[in-house]
């Protein structure tokens, strides 16, 4: 059984539509490649964590919580600090999260 159609004139406009929507697919191909490697080359280059986080409050202005770097509960403010900075909050009274204890890791003694 053919699907085709039998004259010429209407098997060419079926090579023309075909060829058209190839070309498109390639198109589609060629972009999807393109947004996947720019995908790669942001997750290859992606600078490092910060060693240690401080939460800031809404304003941006008072740090929140001390937390080590990469914890997932540092909220949406967070901001990357040297060991220093982390270790003066928490002698400034800034609380340790509960979930990565920075205190902890930064040896600091409560008291």
């Amino acid at each position: 059984m053919n699907d085709f159609p039998p004259d010429l004139p209407r098997l060419r406009t079926l090579e023309t539509w075909l060829q058209l929507n190839l070309d498109r697919v390639r198109r589609q191909i060629t972009d999807a490649e393109k947004r996947e490697a720019e995908q790669q080359y942001g997750v290859e280059h992606r600078p490092p964590a910060p060693d240690w986080m401080l939460e800031l409050s809404l304003g941006g202005r008072h740090p929140i919580q001390v937390h080590a770097g990469g914890c997932d509960m540092a909220g949406k403010r967070p901001r990357g600090v040297s060991r220093e900075a982390a270790l003066r909050a928490l002698v400034e009274g800034v609380a340790a999260c509960g979930h990565c204890r920075p205190d902890s890791e930064l040896g600091f003694l409560d008291g």
